[in-house]
């Protein structure tokens, strides 16, 4: 069994098939995804989904690249959002000065109320980060990241691109990595040598659908939670562990850090002795 934690099944690429791309990723394995709302003028889409499909579960933020556009996100809100049952994580949130599509002020402001949702609500945060990695592990830590306390902040940096030093600072958090289909990308070598050196316990997989479709499915335009199968294949490979083990171990870790899912029977206290 696998996990997809970190797909976006709201998006208008999905709105015609989303049984069949369901079915698929249940006939590959994929018995859970994790469907991210990156604005909240479209929860609602959202909690149709978690609601509607047994596996599905959800989270909610908003994307630094809608700071902007969705003004200033209240704690209280992000707070209330989380009572959903099936809401099992705060974000994507974070830092993009690649792209620069909100300011970066607002995109800091914004990643900082959602650090602290997180932690009043003690589910995990779901971090985006790209050519902000500095200032990302910085603003994680003037947030308290790894300073544990009465409510420590979990969480995970979700398709990691990045350097060494926010890998091992995030690891140093207590974080958790992501791996999307950038990680089986012919140029993203650079990346499976960091991963070659990160603890297993502390990996994930994703698609971030219908984005990244993995090798060797490039030709395919759209992704969907049934082609996480390859980038896990990809980690085994750099990890040296069969399919089977690589699904055992990513899923328990995502059980460990989504604890608000009712982990399966089949994971018994593996998931949870994990976190």
């Amino acid at each position: 069994m696998l996990v997809d934690s970190h797909c976006h099944l709201d998006f208008p690429d999905f709105a015609d098939d989303l049984d069949g791309v369901i079915a698929r990723a249940q006939a590959a394995g994929v018995a859970y995804m994790l469907t991210i709302c990156t604005r909240l003028h479209r929860l609602e889409r959202t909690l149709e989904l978690i609601e509607r499909y047994d596996g599905v579960y959800g989270a909610a933020g908003v994307h630094p690249h809608e700071a902007e556009k969705e003004g200033d996100v209240a704690l209280d809100r992000l707070v209330e959002i989380a009572r959903h049952p099936k809401i099992v994580g705060i974000g994507e949130t974070g830092l993009d000065f690649y792209y620069d599509h909100s300011p970066r002020a607002a995109q800091e402001a914004s990643f900082r109320t959602h650090i602290r949702a997180a932690r009043e609500t003690g589910l995990p945060l779901i971090v985006h980060t790209r050519d902000a990695d500095a200032d990302t592990a910085r603003v994680l830590a003037e947030e308290g990241a790894g300073q544990g306390g009465d409510k420590p902040l979990r969480g995970l940096i979700h398709c990691f691109s990045s350097g060494r030093e926010l890998a091992e600072a995030a690891i140093g958090f207590g974080f958790l990595i992501s791996l999307s289909g950038i990680f089986t990308f012919k140029r993203s070598q650079a990346i499976r040598d960091i991963v070659a050196d990160l603890p297993i316990d502390r990996l994930l997989v994703e698609t971030d659908a219908p984005y990244l479709t993995p090798d060797p499915m490039r030709k395919v335009r759209r992704n969907e939670p049934a082609m996480v199968v390859h980038t896990a294949a990809r980690l085994g490979e750099v990890k040296g562990l069969t399919p089977a083990e690589t699904a055992r171990r990513t899923t328990a870790n995502f059980f460990a850090l989504f604890d608000k899912v009712p982990a399966p029977a089949v994971l018994g206290a593996e998931a949870r002795a994990a976190s």
